[in-house]
């Protein structure tokens, strides 16, 4: 399947395109790449998008470990080999185990997780499977995390399941990773 909303050259982008992409570029992405390639087509959305996606990635209230395992959950839920292929590289340095990434990657619940681990990936797969989440999972981690960290947690399910939709549509083409692809 060929990408629908491949790249485009910097000097072929709209002036408000072009400011769009220079934002994400001098920010700590350092580059257009994944969602934000086809995203450009509506510069002010992909504006609003990365800034959100910079507060989540970067700075949530959960951390940046967690945060990439409920990154990893939710690429799995939505077969999103891009962000599978950029995350999980980046779970592993943040000390996401291979057991657990691999685990994820079956859709099998990882047997051996740390107790945050368990919480926030019972969180994330009942968020995406159920579409709410219990007052069990809820109550821990409100108790663990806080209001911010379970809103937090929230926002990154959401925000990358807006990733996954985009770049499933466009067929957004996977980079070069170390990261094993998704099984079908």
């Amino acid at each position: 399947m060929s990408d629908r909303l491949p790249p485009i050259p910097f000097d072929q982008l709209s002036a408000a395109q072009q400011v769009a992409a220079q934002a994400v570029i001098d920010g700590p992405r350092g580059a257009l790449y994944g969602p934000f390639v086809p995203l450009i087509r509506s510069p002010e959305l992909m504006s609003a998008t990365q800034r959100l996606g910079e507060y989540l990635r970067y700075r949530s209230a959960i951390g940046t470990r967690l945060s990439e395992l409920a990154i990893l959950v939710t690429a799995r839920q939505w077969d999103q080999q891009v962000e599978w292929a950029i995350h999980v590289p980046i779970a592993q340095k943040n000390d996401i185990s291979d057991d657990i990434i691999n685990a994820i990657s079956l859709r099998q619940r990882p047997s051996a997780m740390l107790d945050d681990e368990a919480l926030v990936h019972d969180f994330c797969i009942e968020l995406h499977q159920q579409k709410q989440v219990s007052d069990r999972t809820y109550l821990a981690a409100l108790e663990r995390f806080g209001e911010q960290g379970v809103v937090d947690m929230v926002g990154i399910n959401g925000y990358y399941t807006l990733l996954a939709m985009v770049m499933n549509t466009a067929r957004t083409a996977v980079p070069l990773t170390s990261a094993t692809p998704l099984p079908e």
